[in-house]
């Protein structure tokens, strides 16, 4: 898959998507880079510090939040993607839930989506992916980020889990993206107990065999801070590299990270122990 004139050559290397939240209430760092200067230096310490990729967003999915308007979302996000393409050639996601932000973003600079909705809340976002031409990377996710902690009852947790994704990488397909430009993404932390995102990323390499990249989102999570009676996200960073490297050792292609260079650290020996030409 090649991002921005970047290469990505899925299964040689760990990838990493550095988090770039602009909004208020994100639960890890709601508030440090929600205006425009702040947002652009936190871009710029993210991509010199190794991101492959800068994830920007504006509206926080964390449990409980509420949505904001449209016009609130595009204009938190436009003019850091914007700020942050003027100078960085970095490949840029915008990570939205809706069709007409994603477009917007595109527009503004960005070069692929992240719906953690799978492409499920807007019914135009899999016609207007497809229309742009970029790369998607599709969630699970039951409910939205206000029910979905109430959700969290399954029968066969990874069965349901990849039945999901297989049916949003078909819906992908027959709206036009093709299956090259497709990432996945488990959702670990929506709509999932602390428990069974261990269980998640005990058994991650079952979502290998959808034949498409993965990408895992561990970073700062809840279950980590409960695991290590640790309620400030912000200090969950080792937990955080210890999740990752299960992620690594089981195969994922992407780690959607805050902690940069420290993950980068973590992907380089995890890689060299796990991958054969790492």
């Amino acid at each position: 898959m090649i991002i921005r004139e970047t290469a990505f050559y899925w299964g040689e290397r760990t990838y990493l998507m550095g988090i770039l939240n602009v909004t208020p209430d994100s639960f890890s760092d709601g508030g440090d880079f929600n205006k425009p200067t702040a947002a652009l230096a936190q871009a710029q310490r993210l991509a010199a510090a190794g991101a492959d990729i800068i994830d920007i967003g504006g509206q926080s999915t964390r449990p409980g939040a509420e949505q904001v308007s449209l016009e609130e979302e595009l204009h938190r996000v436009g003019s850091v993607i914007e700020a942050v393409r003027s100078l960085l050639n970095v490949p840029i996601s915008i990570d939205t839930t809706r069709a007409g932000v994603a477009k917007a973003a595109v527009a503004a600079g960005a070069d692929m989506v992240n719906d953690i909705s799978g492409g499920t809340f807007d019914p135009q976002m899999l016609p207007i992916v497809a229309q742009l031409g970029v790369p998607m990377i599709l969630m699970h996710i039951r409910g939205t980020p206000q029910t979905m902690q109430q959700l969290t009852d399954y029968r066969d947790l990874i069965g349901e889990i990849r039945a999901f994704l297989w049916n949003q990488i078909a819906a992908a397909e027959a709206a036009g993206i093709e299956r090259e430009r497709l990432i996945i993404d488990p959702g670990i932390g929506f709509a999932k107990t602390a428990e069974q995102n261990l269980v998640i990323l005990q058994q991650l390499s079952a979502f290998k065999s959808l034949g498409v990249p993965l990408l895992v989102g561990v970073s700062r999570k809840s279950f980590i801070g409960r695991i290590l009676n640790q309620p400030n996200p912000k200090h969950r960073v080792w937990g955080t590299a210890a999740a990752c490297c299960a992620a690594i050792a089981s195969g994922a292609d992407i780690l959607r990270i805050h902690d940069l260079p420290e993950m980068g650290d973590v992907c380089r020996v995890a890689d060299a122990i796990w991958r054969r030409n790492g």
